[in-house]
């Protein structure tokens, strides 16, 4: 079996007991925490080795690391091969500054986009901006409300009623 795949077991197991989850989560939280604190303080060395020394290096559990791995997998320069990897596998930690915090955001994880040494690596600004870029991505903006006896959009001429809104099928999508 795969580590993501122990990893991913064990970490969202449904049959589970709560109270062990959420302490489960609290632990690997602040593991996490402290290895993106390590990783931020120089953001431009790319840490390398295998899943078993980087386990080692920042003194967790082969598990805690590969989730570690699966986290930040999508905030990498090169996305590692966390589908097939072992405790052998040759794994990079060379993360893209800006994807890294907008990921951060996107999760939720205000303890990590929140790290003090975020500060040096983007002024307040900057850190603002990234936030509410990150925020606006996910916000649905719907276009003006087309009513049945409006223009169609598509320009044909034809009432929208008569066009792409007949029998609620064929919908004008911009």
């Amino acid at each position: 079996m795969s580590l993501l795949k122990q990893w991913r077991d064990r970490a969202y197991d449904e049959s589970a007991n709560k109270g062990d989850l959420q302490r489960f989560w609290a632990d690997y939280f602040e593991k996490e925490k402290s290895i993106y604190a390590e990783l931020l303080k120089n953001p431009e060395e790319e840490v390398t080795g295998s899943v078993k020394e980087l386990a080692e290096k920042y003194g967790i559990d082969l598990m805690t690391m590969t989730g570690f791995l699966d986290g930040i997998n999508d905030s990498l320069k090169t996305p590692n091969p966390i589908e097939e990897m072992d405790e052998e596998t040759v794994v990079s930690l060379g993360f893209d500054k800006e994807k890294l915090f907008k990921n951060m955001v996107a999760a939720g994880a205000e303890w990590l986009y929140g790290l003090e040494e975020w500060e040096a690596i983007y002024d307040e600004e900057t850190r603002k901006r990234l936030y509410l870029e990150q925020k606006a991505s996910g916000t649905v903006k719907k276009g003006p409300k087309i009513y049945p006896n409006d223009p169609c959009p598509c320009g044909s001429g034809k009432k929208y009623k008569k066009c792409h809104g007949r029998n609620g099928a064929n919908r004008y999508e911009g």
